[in-house]
C-alpha cells in the first residue's frame, strides 16, 4: 500500500467531521473523558491486503478486526458489532451487491464502504444505491482510507464516550435493532422520551442508554418510582420540600427536578401519577423547572418516562392528563416483549451464562436442546425472567452441561420456586381486579364499588395489569346466569345497600 493513491478514491458518502479536539473534552471534575475507538471489520479474501490495511488502521483511533469471506463477516457483526466495515464487491462464497443488502438489512445503522479492483462509476453507483456509504479503488492509498473511514465514522452511530452506549442490549434480530435506531436518534436530541413495553423488557435500562449517548451523559440521572409512592411523598420527591410549610421537621429535601440539573430525569411508570402531580408536571413542562442557578441552560432537565399500561386508554378515562400525554409522547419508543424477539435468546443467554459464573467458577453451557427450548418458551416476565432462570440454572446444576430436561425442571414448576413478594402481590392484585371485572361484566362503576376505590384509581390499576373493560363485557352464558342469580339472592334478603356492600357482604359471609 502506497502513500499517495495510485488511483483516485471514488467517495459518494456525505458526513461531517468529527472536531479533533474531541479527544480532549474534560469530566466535570477536570479529568479526561476516557475516548473509546471506533470498531472496523475489514472483508477481503486477499489476506495480504487486510494485513497491509489493519496495518494502517490499527492504532490510536481505531479497533481493528478481520474476515475472509461474507458468512465470516456476518458472524463477526454478530458477535462484535462493528461501527464500521470496509468488504470487498467480489467475495467467492457471496456476492458483494448481495453482502451489502445482507448488511443493510440486519443493521441499517451500519456504514459500509465498498472496496473493488475494477472501479466504475456504474459500480459505484449500484453499491451505494445498496447502502454503501462510500467506495474505493485498489489499491488503496493510506490519506484516502484514512480519509473515507473519518468521515464514515462520524457519520455512523459511533460516539466517543466512556464505554459502549448500547452494551447492555444484546440482539441480532432486526425487531430491537429497529428500537435502538430510534434511542440512537433520541440521544442526538433534547425532546421527551416516552419508553413502553412489558415489565422486564429492559425500559430504565434503555432510559439510561440513551442517556449515556447523549451530550447530558456527564450530567446527572435520577430516576423517580411514580408506582407504589404515596402522593405526598412522591410530590416531595419531586419538587422538594417546602421550608416554610414545615419548619425543623427534618432536613428540606432537594427535589428531583433540581437534582437532574444538566442531566435526565427519569419517571418511572408515570400512568401511576395521581392527578394533583401530573397538572404540576405539566406546568413544568409547558414553562420549564424553575432555575435559581445563573446558567439556565445547566439547570434544564431532559424527561424521559416509562409506562406498562396503556397511557391512551387512562388519558380516554379521564386517569391521566391528555395535556401531559402529548407532552411526554414527543419521542415515543416500544421496546418489545422477549416473545416477539426469539432470535434474540441464544445470544441473551450465552451473555447471562457469563454473568451468572461466578470468578474462577466452572464454567457451564446448555445443551444444544436446552438452547432450542428456551427458544421456544413464553415468557411473561421478558428479559428479567430469562436472566432469572439462568442464574437459578447455574447454581442448582452440578455437572458443566444443563440438558433440556434440567432445565424442564424449572420451566414447568417441578421444584417450587417460591416468589418474591412484589410478584406474589402483583399476582395476588390482577387476579382481584380480574375477579371484580368479570364478576360485574366489564363495568367499571360497579367494580370499583366492589374494591370500595374510586373510580378513578381503579382505571388506574386495570392499566397498571395490562387488565380491559371490553375483555370482560363478552362473558360466557354461565358468568351471565350467575350474576342474574346473584342479583335474585340479593333481592330475596332484601338488602338495600349499593351493590359494592353487597359484595363486601357476601365475601365476609363466604
Amino acid at each position: 500500500m502506497t502513500r499517495k493513491s495510485l488511483i483516485p478514491t471514488i467517495s459518494l458518502g456525505s458526513g461531517f467531521t468529527r472536531s479533533s479536539k474531541a479527544a480532549e473534552r474534560q469530566k466535570p471534575d477536570g479529568g479526561p473523558v476516557a475516548v473509546r475507538k471506533a470498531k472496523i471489520l475489514v472483508v477481503d479474501h486477499d489476506s495480504a491486503l487486510r494485513t497491509a490495511m489493519v496495518a494502517c488502521l490499527r492504532g490510536p483511533h481505531y479497533a481493528v478486526d478481520t474476515a475472509d469471506s461474507a458468512l465470516a463477516a456476518l458472524d463477526a457483526c454478530v458477535r462484535s458489532r462493528p461501527n464500521l466495515v470496509i468488504a470487498e464487491l467480489r467475495m467467492n462464497d457471496m456476492d458483494g451487491l448481495a453482502f451489502l443488502k445482507e448488511l443493510k438489512s440486519r443493521w441499517p445503522q451500519l456504514i459500509v464502504i465498498a472496496l473493488t479492483s475494477h472501479g466504475t462509476i456504474s459500480e459505484a453507483v449500484h453499491a451505494t444505491q445498496v447502502g454503501a456509504f462510500g467506495y474505493l479503488v485498489k489499491p488503496v492509498g493510506k490519506e484516502e482510507l484514512l480519509g473515507q473511514v473519518k468521515r464514515a465514522t462520524a457519520a455512523s452511530t459511533f460516539t466517543l464516550t466512556d464505554g459502549d452506549w448500547r452494551a447492555s442490549f444484546l440482539s441480532r434480530g432486526q425487531l430491537m435493532e429497529d428500537r435502538l435506531a430510534l434511542a440512537n436518534r433520541a440521544a442526538g436530541c433534547d425532546e421527551p422520551v416516552l419508553l413502553t413495553g412489558e415489565n422486564g423488557t429492559g425500559k430504565e435500562l434503555l432510559a439510561r442508554a440513551i442517556h449515556a449517548a447523549s451530550v447530558r451523559r456527564t450530567g446527572p440521572f435520577v430516576a423517580v418510582a411514580c408506582r407504589n409512592t404515596a402522593e405526598s411523598e412522591l410530590r416531595s420527591e419531586l419538587f422538594g420540600d417546602d421550608v416554610e410549610e414545615s419548619p425543623g421537621l427534618r432536613p428540606a429535601r432537594e427535589g428531583a427536578l433540581r437534582r437532574a440539573a444538566g442531566g435526565t430525569l427519569l419517571l418511572d411508570e408515570i400512568g401511576d401519577m395521581p392527578m394533583e402531580l401530573q397538572v404540576a408536571l405539566a406546568r413544568v413542562l409547558k414553562e420549564g423547572p424553575a432555575a435559581k442557578s445563573s446558567d439556565a441552560e445547566r439547570a434544564r432537565v431532559r424527561f424521559m418516562c416509562t409506562t406498562s399500561g396503556d397511557l391512551k386508554s387512562l388519558v380516554a378515562n379521564g386517569a391521566f392528563l391528555n395535556e401531559l400525554y402529548y407532552q411526554i409522547n414527543i419521542l415515543p419508543i416500544e421496546i418489545p416483549p422477549l416473545g416477539r424477539r426469539r432470535e434474540d435468546i441464544p445470544l441473551l443467554v450465552s451473555h447471562f451464562l457469563e454473568q451468572a459464573t461466578e470468578p474462577g467458577g466452572q464454567q457451564k453451557i446448555y445443551s444444544s436442546r436446552a438452547i432450542e427450548l428456551l427458544a421456544t418458551t413464553d415468557w411473561p416476565g421478558n428479559v428479567r425472567q430469562l436472566f432469572d432462570l439462568v442464574k437459578q440454572n447455574v447454581a442448582m446444576s452440578h455437572g458443566k452441561v444443563m440438558t433440556k430436561e434440567f432445565v424442564q425442571k424449572f420451566l414447568k414448576g417441578d421444584r417450587v420456586k417460591i416468589p418474591s413478594y412484589d410478584e406474589a402481590r402483583d399476582q395476588f392484585s390482577r387476579d382481584y381486579l380480574a375477579a371484580n371485572m368479570k364478576r360485574t361484566a366489564g363495568n367499571v362503576t360497579q367494580a370499583a364499588r366492589l374494591a370500595k376505590r374510586n373510580r378513578t384509581d381503579f382505571y388506574n390499576l386495570l392499566a397498571r395489569y395490562r387488565l380491559h373493560p371490553e375483555d370482560f363485557k363478552t362473558g360466557d352464558r354461565a358468568a351471565d346466569k350467575r350474576d342474574d342469580a346473584d342479583k335474585r339472592d340479593d333481592a330475596d334478603k332484601g338488602r338495600d345497600a349499593g351493590e359494592g356492600e353487597d359484595a363486601g357482604e357476601r365475601k365476609d359471609s363466604g
